[in-house]
């Protein structure tokens, strides 16, 4: 039999403890610590159990042992004092607490149990209340403090340290209290004044470590935290706010590293194992993710929006085993109002625009707050031209910006002067070079928090400030969440509304949104006469094609393709396609190279509806996007997916002449193909359900043969027709 990790092993006797199997529970952590002598969290355990059962000397030896590990270890120097005080030694304990304050002062019960301490030393010492008032002052702003009283609290620390400028709680207090309210310069003041007070005071590290952050000094913000963690190891707090600060720099294994640095110590932590699944789909690591997450829904099936985590990393491997269990489980939380699933994951599980509305909702406010006191407060800009910024984590390599870039480049500047804000990726591609010489002026503000990044747009009094990334990865939603501009709109990186009160409008077209679904946005709607989605008609297709052998196709089979994200797949979609299939000898599914939990899903499950998997063709990515669109020639019908639509892809087809066959919903997301096609002047490839979709997909394949061959199709919207229709949007507003 294979031995247990002893991660596993700590896992399961925590477990055990937590459930009351304490003689369970006590098996497995004496195991584990003939194995690991110096492990502190069993130790803790350990004389947390013997001191439950009385058994005061045998807890003391694992105190003793626990504070020898870590001596920096407070709640561990506040249990031995605690046993030491059912020993008779008040005085040894006394010590104890005193030190264990000294490394937290906020320890819990800890402030009380000293006062029990001192009265059975001596009865007749006055307490601190009666000879310290700093002591007095710095009570009374606790106790405000906690009881949200802020600015009171504020009060009697700033009195504190009136007469001791260098009271490490007054400080500490302080330097929290301005965190929380945005002044990161100040908090910064406090904390680095604490820290110099008390240098060995982990807490301090800590909480300047994550103002650092806040603040956008990563570097400074990571030594911060590093000492922290140096003081005190096993501060779960500091690996977490960590592995978060070290994702943010785009260090990801070292991210991961941190996040197991704190599961070592606190396995069953759900925080770090929420992050830590997150950050495997970075990786593409979606099974082990998943199975992650599973892990963390067993011990706590209402952690937020983990249902929607775990959905999302079983979509992008393509298991979809229970998957109509799992669909409806996050519809009926999302109906519910519980915070079960963010807004892109729910696109690909649900085409109705009410529960859209209602997923945006709970997530947008959870995420995002309107601030107080916004940065527009109702000033009348008179520009010659309407400051108009366009703000996205994509101008570069990216689908939005393929989409994008032709229409920005022709965009009329007669009423309007343009700002590229971006807060991406800086990949210094041919795309990237582009946006940058596009717009009037270029702003990089990746690396400003959003209260800065907001009062910048505010001070170039910017008209209308445009999202260009909604919920997806890269967002800066929150910088509009300060109100930055008096206009602000959402608009095609997100298909769907925002449900934030600030975003004023959403662009679309009266086909992805038609008039009588309007209720379903929060936003305004403002319409353009043609698809919402823009098309780069500069970008021109390869003129020759490498031959179908090289990608693995066959030569006189039907080739279907569909090169959306595996993700946009459903196992109801998938049947149709294995029907066709089927129905089609010798064709195949050509489809993008997923990830590997993904192709080895897929094969198992046309092998399962009775298609040998042989049959399914994955390309691997090109880098040019001109050689991307000409393998497109050897398609012969495009399979749409559905709830969530191919957009960008979609649109590919219909440039290389390839016909587009599309379920319409009734969300933004299932219904952008439908109005590529109304543009492209063939609405009848667009069906209202399976049975007419699979249908029109074979009539397609069959007639194949009889198609001429392959050319190129004209953009059915030229690109400065795309520009003006938008310029002229613009200004309406």
């Amino acid at each position: 039999m294979m031995k247990s990790k002893p991660q596993d092993q700590l896992s399961q006797a925590l477990a055990l403890q937590a459930n009351g199997q304490h003689a369970e529970a006590s098996s497995l952590f004496l195991r584990l610590l003939k194995q690991q002598p110096g492990n502190v969290v069993a130790l803790y355990s350990m004389l947390v159990i013997e001191s439950s059962a009385r058994n005061y000397p045998a807890a003391m030896s694992y105190a003793n042992r626990a504070v020898a590990a870590n001596p920096k270890f407070a709640p561990s120097l506040l249990a031995r004092s605690m046993i030491q005080m059912s020993l008779g030694k008040p005085t040894e304990a006394l010590k104890d607490v005193d030190e264990a304050l000294r490394l937290q002062p906020d320890l819990a019960g800890a402030a009380e149990h000293r006062q029990a301490v001192r009265s059975t030393i001596d009865p007749e010492i006055p307490s601190p209340q009666q000879t310290d008032p700093v002591w007095q002052l710095n009570n009374q702003g606790l106790k405000a403090q906690h009881a949200g009283r802020t600015d009171e609290a504020a009060g009697f620390f700033k009195q504190a340290l009136l007469l001791d400028s260098e009271n490490f709680a007054a400080l500490y207090s302080m330097g929290v209290i301005a965190n929380q309210q945005g002044q990161f310069s100040a908090s910064m003041a406090y904390l680095t004044q604490a820290v110099a007070s008390e240098p060995t005071n982990a807490k301090a590290h800590f909480a300047l470590g994550t103002t650092l952050q806040s603040l956008a000094l990563y570097e400074a913000a990571l030594a911060s935290l590093d000492k922290a963690l140096s003081l005190n190891p096993l501060d779960v707090s500091a690996c977490t706010n960590k592995a978060t600060l070290l994702h943010s720099m785009n260090r990801h294994r070292d991210a991961l590293a941190a996040l197991d640095t704190g599961l070592a110590a606190s396995p069953g932590n759900q925080d770090l194992l929420n992050n830590k699944a997150y950050l495997l789909t970075e990786f593409k690591q979606y099974q082990v993710s998943a199975s992650i997450f599973r892990q963390l829904l067993d011990a706590n099936p209402d952690y937020l929006f983990a249902e929607g985590l775990h959905a999302d990393a079983r979509l992008n491997s393509c298991d979809w085993s229970d998957f109509e269990a799992n669909r409806q489980r996050i519809h009926a939380g999302v109906y519910a109002g519980k915070k079960v699933c963010n807004p892109l994951t729910f696109a690909a599980l649900s085409d109705s625009a009410a529960d859209q509305r209602r997923c945006a909702e709970i997530f947008g406010a959870h995420r995002y707050s309107t601030a107080t006191e916004p940065l527009w407060r109702g000033e009348i800009y008179r520009h010659r031209k309407k400051r108009v910024a366009f703000i996205s984590a994509d101008f570069r390599e990216h689908p939005v910006g393929y989409l994008l870039i032709g229409m920005i480049e022709k965009l009329d500047k007669a009423g309007i002067e343009t700002y590229g804000v971006s807060v991406g990726v800086r990949d210094g591609s041919e795309l990237y070079r582009r946006y940058r010489n596009s717009f009037d002026h270029y702003i990089d503000l990746a690396d400003k928090t959003a209260d800065e990044g907001a009062r910048i747009l505010r001070a170039m009094e910017i008209d209308i400030a445009i999202d260009l990334s909604g919920y997806t990865i890269g967002t800066r939603l929150d910088i509009l969440s300060y109100r930055p501009a008096p206009v602000q709109v959402g608009y095609l990186g997100y298909p769907g509304t925002l449900g934030v009160p600030f975003i004023d409008y959403l662009i679309a077209d009266r086909i992805t949104v038609p008039e009588s679904a309007q209720a379903h946005y929060c936003e305004k709607l403002l319409y353009l006469p043609h698809c919402y989605l823009p098309r780069d008609t500069s970008v021109t297709i390869a003129p020759t094609t490498p031959p179908k052998s090289e990608f693995g196709l066959p030569e006189n089979g039907a080739v279907f393709c569909s090169f959306n994200h595996e993700y946009k797949i459903s196992p109801s979609m998938f049947a149709v396609w294995m029907d066709l299939l089927r129905e089609s000898p010798g064709s195949v599914l050509w489809l993008m190279k997923f990830n590997n939990d993904a192709r080895v899903n897929l094969a198992q499950s046309a092998g399962a509806l009775g298609i040998d998997p042989q049959r399914l063709v994955f390309a691997s990515r090109v880098p040019r996007i001109e050689d991307h669109l000409a393998r497109y020639r050897h398609a012969d019908v495009f399979l749409d997916t559905f709830p969530y639509n191919g957009h960008t892809t979609a649109s590919d087809a219909l440039l290389a002449g390839v016909p587009v066959v599309t379920l319409t919903g009734n969300s933004f997301a299932s219904r952008v193909a439908t109005s590529l096609l109304h543009d492209a002047g063939h609405p009848e490839w667009a069906c209202a359900d399976l049975v007419t979709y699979r249908a029109q997909a074979l009539a397609l394949a069959t007639a194949r043969q009889h198609r001429p061959p392959h050319t190129d199709s004209p953009w059915p919207i030229s690109q400065q027709a795309q520009a003006s229709a938008f310029a002229d949007l613009l200004i309406s507003i």
